[in-house]
């Protein structure tokens, strides 16, 4: 799928690139909340941040398409310690569940002003500095994190007996990243994508063998998976990604493939998301208690749907109206969906699991949105692309959304065990 990537979070023009980028994410965030577990939530958060930004400054002075896989592979790594960490230290911060809602809330904020702020920011950046500027935008604030993280943040570990268990961390990456390779080259070289989903169930198969045979020492225990509720955050999340990050790269693609807009116009014209994102994401906490985890949850799902199957529908109509709703009921859904799903996750285990259970659902979350834009990219190029192909890819991702929500319907909100 050789695609020109001029959207402006992914400037560089490389099918291996994407590949490259794409497989490395989820695959890295497997061990970066159980580590934070083990030694420290704080010292993982900080480590996470120092090594996003020593990626951010090479990617900026890459001379290289090799060398900026590289430092996007280590900014994965920075951000597979990173995030899971700052979940786990919400869940040990913040016991009480209604408080821990709120901040949660906040954190899915966070999220939506990066979404509000990057892809305009982007756009502007690349058009008069070039798209090495983008890396080096986000280095004040991966520093800000590191100051803030020593001066205010307290350390917390419950290691428990457990121990880094390498081979189950590598067979779990291999399976995550062969995952990902199948689904982006299903299409294009069918025969690789076949042999990358077999080496993907034998280190599956090996992954649940080390973890069984570890019990509760495990890294990562087989047991919450026995958890309901937990099981059901980990299906609304892939469903909720698996929409939301193929618009994000296929409606600008779409945009500017068919002139309708330019690098910088995409940019500003994805602004709606963004801001009702940012906007509604604080009172998710809010109608969590008013309204149920199960309720929040799959309805912001089901919201996130019917923003893809606006987008859908209005494909090829020659103005961005139904865009900017599809968009706009994106980021409801979204705001809705987001911070709850991860205060579900991480409040259905113990404080003590919570880096593993934020490991988890960050692994959940990345898969899902490697996938979606694997696989409805895929689907976008197979119906022709433009404006077809966008309509296709849409309708397709609010199908496996709504068969997301209907699974997460049934184990969210079930009482433990």
């Amino acid at each position: 799928m050789p695609l020109a990537l001029r959207w402006p979070l992914a400037p560089v023009s490389c099918n291996g690139w994407w590949i490259a980028t794409t497989c490395c994410t989820p695959a890295c965030y497997s061990p970066g909340g159980v580590l934070a577990d083990l030694r420290g939530r704080r010292l993982i958060f900080i480590i996470g941040a120092a090594l996003f930004t020593l990626a951010s400054v090479l990617c900026s002075v890459a001379p290289n398409v090799p060398m900026l896989i590289a430092g996007r592979s280590l900014a994965g790594l920075g951000a597979a310690l990173l995030i899971p960490a700052s979940l786990a230290l919400i869940r040990v911060i913040w016991p009480d569940q209604a408080t821990r809602g709120r901040v949660l809330g906040i954190w899915a904020a966070c999220n939506g002003v990066a979404l509000a702020i990057g892809p305009t920011l982007g756009g502007l950046l690349i058009h008069y500095w070039g798209w090495r500027s983008i890396f080096l935008a986000v280095v004040p604030f991966s520093i800000a994190a590191v100051v803030l993280a020593v001066l205010h943040i307290p350390e917390s570990a419950d290691p428990q007996a457990r121990h880094f268990d390498l081979f189950a961390q590598l067979a779990g990456a291999l399976a995550l990243a062969t995952l990902a390779f199948a689904a982006i080259e299903a299409h294009a070289h069918w025969r690789w994508a076949l042999a990358a989903l077999f080496v993907c169930l034998l280190a599956v198969g090996l992954f649940v063998r080390i973890e069984k045979h570890h019990g509760a020492a495990a890294l990562v225990p087989l047991d919450l998976l026995g958890i309901a509720a937990f099981r059901g955050a980990v299906t609304g999340t892939l469903g909720m990604t698996f929409g939301m990050y193929a618009v994000l790269f296929l409606l600008p693609l779409t945009w500017q493939a068919t002139g309708q807009l330019s690098t910088l116009g995409a940019g500003l014209a994805l602004m709606p998301m963004a801001l009702v994102f940012v906007l509604v994401s604080p009172f998710s906490g809010a109608g969590t208690r008013i309204w149920g985890v199960r309720s929040i949850t799959c309805g912001g799902v089901v919201v996130i749907a019917t923003g893809l199957a606006m987008i859908g529908l209005g494909s090829g109509a020659g103005h961005l109206l139904a865009d900017e709703i599809g968009l706009a009921l994106t980021g409801v859904g979204m705001g809705m969906a987001t911070g709850p799903l991860m205060g579900a996750a991480v409040g259905a285990v113990s404080a003590a699991r919570a880096g593993t259970a934020s490991s988890l659902i960050n692994v959940a979350r990345m898969a899902g949105a490697t996938l979606g834009v694997a696989i409805l990219g895929a689907i976008y190029t197979v119906a022709g692309s433009g404006p077809a192909g966008l309509r296709v890819a849409m309708m397709s991702g609010a199908i496996v959304q709504g068969i997301c929500v209907a699974l997460a319907w049934q184990q969210i909100g079930k009482p433990k065990g």
